[in-house]
């Protein structure tokens, strides 16, 4: 531990971005770490290679941090920025999702402008008959993150529109049928203005930001590093502005939260989970126990700082926002992600019980 503080480590955004999914897809810590042992009798080859996979290591960790409020320019704190309450939850479309100017084109067919090649899914960037761009992410994550982005913006937190499609037509690009994809539009009102971060941001002491924490752990959304977080500036028609934090990344859900002992002390981005996995999502609990006020999840991830800011009435106070959609509602957000009714089916009994879980600690709140 001496040895590993010792090394500089940067800040919070600069250390994610050095560790990316793909810098571990490609084995780097695995060839660093047999680098090491290919000598052990050389001190000379050794000592770099140590010294860099604690650079590595130190650079990857979100460990020992603490969730602090930092107001925005401002200094003041406008909740509505990140939550606002959902008067019309019991009418809001699921299926359908966020309302937007841009609707998904039909026939679905997309010109190509740039693959994408950043994150643990491939994706594009496209571009549609009335020249409007679009991300494309491809992979299990298209689904997962359709779905959790309908049941977040249910629930009252701000969310851009995005699609699942099953079917569709790519043109000058490298396949012309790439398979099935989630759409977001680059809305023409919209600015992404930053990222925002889980442990430093103007809400961290309020109802609707431990809220979301809850959200997300229900839905065993794991991936919570900074730049999944956008803060978005948008243009109303009256000319008029308003900004909106967003946690927009949200495809590492509906699986299980399985980060090893040694990642989670180091707090380090590696194998923290999977995504979109039904059977483990069924297998993984919600609230082990209470314990004065404070709660034991069966989360194993990085972000346990983040985690133990949650009361009991922060969980109760989300469950009860998600206990109030409908059979049909549910149903609608897993169709929207591209689901068969009979995995849709699985996946809606066990958030409910999560959800059950949750209520119950009404009496503790």
């Amino acid at each position: 531990a001496a040895a590993v503080a010792a090394v500089a480590t940067p800040g919070l955004p600069e250390m994610e971005r050095r560790l990316s999914g793909r810098a571990i897809r490609a084995g780097k810590l695995h060839a660093l770490q047999h680098g090491m042992t290919a000598r052990p009798r050389n001190h000379t080859v050794l000592f770099p290679f140590f010294a860099l996979v604690l650079t590595f290591v130190s650079s990857a960790c979100v460990g020992g941090k603490t969730v602090r409020a930092v107001p925005d320019a401002s200094g003041k704190v406008d909740v509505s920025q990140l939550w606002q309450e959902p008067a019309d939850l019991a009418t809001r479309d699921l299926r359908a999702g966020p309302p937007t100017p841009v609707p998904l084109p039909t026939p679905a067919t997309f010109t190509f402008v740039k693959a994408d090649t950043t994150g643990f899914s491939p994706g594009y960037d496209v571009r549609d008959v009335n020249g409007v761009e679009w991300s494309v992410k491809l992979g299990s994550e298209a689904q997962t993150e359709v779905v959790v982005s309908r049941l977040l913006w249910a629930i009252g937190y701000h969310q851009m529109p995005t699609y699942y499609v099953a079917t569709w037509t790519l043109e000058k690009g490298p396949d012309a049928n790439p398979g099935p994809g989630r759409f977001r539009p680059v809305l023409p009102n919209a600015k992404v203005a930053g990222d925002w971060s889980w442990f430093e941001n103007p809400f961290a002491n309020t109802q609707p930001f431990r809220g979301l924490i809850v959200a997300n752990l229900i839905v065993n959304n794991w991936d919570w590093k900074t730049s999944n977080n956008k803060i978005y500036d948008l243009t109303n028609p009256d000319g008029t502005g308003v900004r909106q934090y967003v946690v927009r990344d949200l495809g590492a859900s509906l699986g299980k939260t399985d980060a090893p002992a040694l990642t989670r002390v180091l707090g380090a981005r590696v194998a923290q989970g999977n995504r979109n996995d039904l059977e483990d999502f069924e297998q993984q609990g919600f609230i082990r126990g209470v314990t004065g006020g404070r709660i034991e999840f069966d989360y194993k991830g990085i972000y346990k700082e983040v985690v133990d800011t949650v009361t009991p009435a922060d969980v109760v106070w989300t469950c009860r926002l998600m206990s109030r959609l409908s059979d049909q509602q549910w149903n609608d957000a897993f169709a929207a992600g591209g689901y068969p009714p009979d995995q849709a089916a699985r996946y809606i009994t066990k958030l409910k019980s999560k959800i059950a879980e949750g209520l119950a600690l009404a009496n503790r709140s």
